[in-house]
């Protein structure tokens, strides 16, 4: 007798047979997701990571239903929306999303996704209501069941595998603009930013401070005379070339970046190639991005409604209306937000301006910031924060070439010619808005200054050939000045500056605010007084002085004061 013919084997073998077909298409589930960790994860490193990262997400998903296809489906939607929102943001910021992006999700972010990129309100929609449907029907037609013990263990081992890899292989600040390695990159910042979160919060201060900060409450500023308008001008990705070996440049180019002086001043900022909301962060607060660690990238997000130290709130108490002009949606990054806490009474984006294009010309700016004043002039001193963006990458066309018909190329790479072509449109720009504003405002005194918020992504490649990427994620990481070091310019109409002691030639970003109020003739509130103090013991250097304890001194007397909350 042959052993088919046993009952026993015959009724196994047909439930074998009939749960053949459903484990076929749970294999078929894993087998996408091994096949886009494949095309999307670079190095067996990474692929480990991102391997055990998957069995991690089934392992939680079994504990929670115990049913395999659920668990396996419910993991594939997960690691798709992370691939797909990480090449999404990639496409946008050039930067991968991060474990962070969902640790501090807000409104803002949603709102400036759905304006900025309407298109997506459709897809968002089919699969709000389309996800759910499928998900029933696996959920009814899934026949296995795998012990919750047995899945908690297998979830705690791929933990560990995770924490263990990612801790032997630090990760560098240049991985996460690859766009490439989407799971390996969030699961290491996840191991990051847990242990960052359990160090030293989001925000690196002192436990205590001996000293305090004396505020008095509803205390005002009194000026010794009457204060100018003050124009605060970011230069989006501007720096002067020249610091690059062989770079040819018209006549005259370097005069844009000179003060009513005659002097040069260089302004030491603390991102490269792309983040200005780290320069915005500087110079609103006066505060260093680097004390927020690996959350640095998210600083305006953070500091939205928590930090309220600034130049704007400073100038209010000593009678400025102040006002900000922003090139973009104000929902990124919480930019209206952040802005708003730090003392800007009003806030005016894109598409207040009827903009239709964030790449302007500089005039179009210039423009609305004069029919600001118009509006705006009275018997108080007025604060604006405006930006000019026509130096904004990319540089591979030719943006409004009938701006400049005289223009010649100087004879550098293509893109480096096209990005010398739109300085020089922002320098004339600039220069008609100072006779401007002279013309119009011929009883009015204004305090100009102006400054590249970071320099521009070509500069890395062009400031030493000879390093290979390694090499230059090494001076990023140590923030060689070569690669952070831009301009601060300051102008004047129908005023001298009263005190110019703060203004280096060479300036750590976060010392403008106290640049622009010593050259105002404004009193410092206790707060930029400390400040001060800080600033001679240190010869003006901020973050970097005594290894960043100066810093979080001043990080905790801020946080002791109430200008600091929540971090």
């Amino acid at each position: 007798m042959a052993i088919s013919d046993f009952p026993a084997f015959r009724r196994y073998a047909g439930l074998l047979d009939a749960a053949w077909p459903k484990r076929a298409w749970i294999a078929a589930i894993h087998l996408v997701a091994l096949v886009h960790i494949y095309l999307t994860e670079y190095s067996a490193f990474r692929i480990a990571l991102a391997l055990f990262t998957w069995g991690l997400l089934n392992c939680f998903w079994l504990v929670a239903f115990r049913r395999p296809a659920m668990a396996a489906a419910l993991s594939l939607i997960m690691v798709e929306a992370l691939i797909v929102l990480s090449r999404f943001k990639f496409d946008i910021l050039e930067m991968n999303v991060s474990f962070f992006d969902f640790l501090v999700v807000d409104a803002d972010t949603v709102s400036f996704l759905l304006r900025a990129f309407p298109d997506l309100r459709m897809p968002a929609i089919i699969a709000i209501l389309v996800t759910p449907l499928a998900l029933i029907l696996i959920w009814r037609r899934d026949p296995f069941r795998v012990r919750r013990r047995v899945s908690a263990v297998s979830g705690c081992v791929c933990l560990v595998a995770i924490d263990g890899i990612a801790s032997t292989t630090p990760e560098q600040v240049w991985e996460a603009f690859q766009g490439v390695n989407h799971i390996s990159y969030f699961a290491r910042s996840g191991v990051v930013s847990v242990s960052e979160l359990m160090t030293h919060g989001f925000l690196d201060s002192d436990p205590v401070a001996t000293d305090r900060l004396n505020f008095v409450p509803g205390e005002t500023c009194q000026p010794a005379g009457k204060p100018p308008h003050i124009i605060m001008l970011l230069d989006e990705s501007s720096f002067d070339i020249t610091a690059a070996p062989g770079i040819k440049v018209p006549k005259d180019y370097q005069r844009h970046f000179r003060s009513f002086d005659g002097k040069a001043r260089s302004f030491l900022v603390e991102g490269s190639g792309g983040p200005t909301w780290y320069a915005e962060y500087n110079v609103l607060t006066g505060l260093s991005t680097r004390s927020f660690g690996r959350f640095q990238f998210n600083v305006t997000r953070l500091a939205a409604g928590r930090v309220e130290r600034g130049l704007p709130q400073a100038l209010r108490k000593c009678g400025y209306k102040t006002f900000s002009l922003f090139p973009y949606y104000g929902s990124f990054l919480s930019s209206r937000r952040f802005q708003m806490t730090t003392g800007i009474e009003r806030f005016i984006d894109l598409s207040e301006m009827g903009a239709t294009d964030d790449l302007q010309p500089d005039r179009f700016f210039y423009e609305h910031a004069l029919n600001l004043i118009r509006r705006e002039l009275g018997s108080v001193p007025l604060f604006m924060f405006t930006y000019v963006t026509v130096n904004h990458f990319p540089w591979d066309w030719v943006f409004r070439p009938d701006l400049t018909p005289e223009w010649k190329q100087p004879g550098n790479d293509p893109s480096i010619d096209e990005y010398i072509r739109r300085q020089t449109m922002s320098g004339r720009d600039y220069a008609d808005f100072l006779r401007r504003l002279a013309q119009e405002f011929p009883q009015e005194s204004f305090l100009l200054v102006r400054f590249g918020d970071h320099q521009p992504a070509l500069s890395a490649r062009i400031i030493d050939p000879s390093l290979d990427e390694a090499a230059l994620a090494r001076r990023f990481a140590q923030s060689d000045p070569r690669y952070f070091k831009t301009y601060y310019a300051i102008d004047t109409i129908n005023f001298k500056p009263v005190d110019l002691s703060s203004a280096l030639g060479v300036l750590d970003a976060p010392y403008l605010p106290l640049v622009i109020q010593e050259a105002a003739g404004l009193p410092l509130d206790p707060s930029f007084a400390e400040q001060k103090r800080i600033f001679k013991r240190c010869g003006g250097v901020f973050y970097g002085c005594a290894g960043g304890a100066e810093a979080r001194r001043f990080n905790r007397m801020l946080i002791d004061a109430g200008l600091i909350k929540g971090l």
